[in-house]
């Protein structure tokens, strides 16, 4: 078979054209594509409705592709372990309750089943803004080419339509500052502002992060770091648990008042 080059180009540009128009209206927009944004956005696709993922960098994962400084291995305890043992992860037991994967399959394990359960996945865009309506109750996401901030550019955004948002930015907790910039002092927290992250205690953290995993404003909802960093509790370090439950009761959350039935789900434990 004689190729065209051409022929290759247009496939990439007609294809990804008719995804995106096709996502320009969604059910629900996750903004962070580490552990928590992929694990929600597997479980809600899986429901049966329309998901856009939005990652900033070229590749999804956060912070888990580096283990802990730079050693691929990452650590789940055991209330996780059956979500990576439905993904057909290899996890090592190293002693009672610390199980070991490898960072690189988790990832890929995630990122795939993600994709294939209908996840519009989009690396390399950010979410600038937030769509609001008169009522200042966030409708959607403002986006543009990651690049364009890189550059400091100054380039429009598109917007996306959507009924529900999660902040699954990790650290930054970026869709929350975005609030707090643009509509202001309005997060369900006690001072309705990012309260901030502790210092590490991986026992504290895991132990919250799934109850910090709510609603932090109007249709907006919160998980991974980015919800012990609004609460006000403390970070977990290379122990991947927390996030993958964290993205499951994100899920679960707006599939509820979506109307979907939990036990559609592949992982429902």
């Amino acid at each position: 078979m004689k190729l065209n080059d051409l022929t290759i180009s247009k496939a990439i540009i007609e294809e990804y054209r008719k995804k995106l128009l096709d996502s320009l209206s969604v059910d629900v927009c996750i903004v962070g594509g580490g552990p928590a944004g992929m694990m929600a956005s597997y479980m809600i696709a899986k429901a049966g409705y329309k998901v856009n993922l939005y990652e900033r960098k070229l590749s999804l994962g956060g912070g888990m592709w580096g283990g802990g400084m730079m050693f691929n291995k990452i650590v789940l305890q055991e209330e996780s372990k059956a979500i990576l043992d439905a993904f057909n992860v290899k996890l090592t037991e190293y002693e009672k309750g610390y199980y070991v994967a490898d960072s690189i399959a988790t990832v890929g394990a995630l990122a795939y089943n993600a994709s294939n359960a209908g996840v519009n996945v989009f690396n390399l865009i950010s979410v600038e803004d937030l769509k609001v309506n008169r009522a200042n109750e966030v409708e959607g996401a403002v986006i543009n080419w990651s690049s364009v901030g890189l550059a400091n550019l100054h380039v429009d955004p598109i917007t996306v339509g959507s009924k529900f948002l999660i902040d699954a930015t990790g650290h930054a907790c970026e869709v929350a500052n975005i609030i707090l910039k643009r509509i202001g002092k309005v997060l369900y927290t006690d001072n309705n502002e990012i309260m901030g992250e502790g210092s590490m205690n991986a026992d504290r953290a895991e132990s919250v992060i799934v109850g910090n995993t709510k609603e932090i404003y109007k249709n907006v909802y919160a998980a991974g770091m980015s919800a012990n960093a609004i609460f006000g509790t403390n970070r977990m370090g290379p122990i991947f648990g927390g996030m993958l439950l964290s993205g499951k009761k994100a899920a679960e959350l707006i599939i509820d008042r979506l109307g979907a039935r939990t036990e559609s789900l592949t992982v429902n434990q």
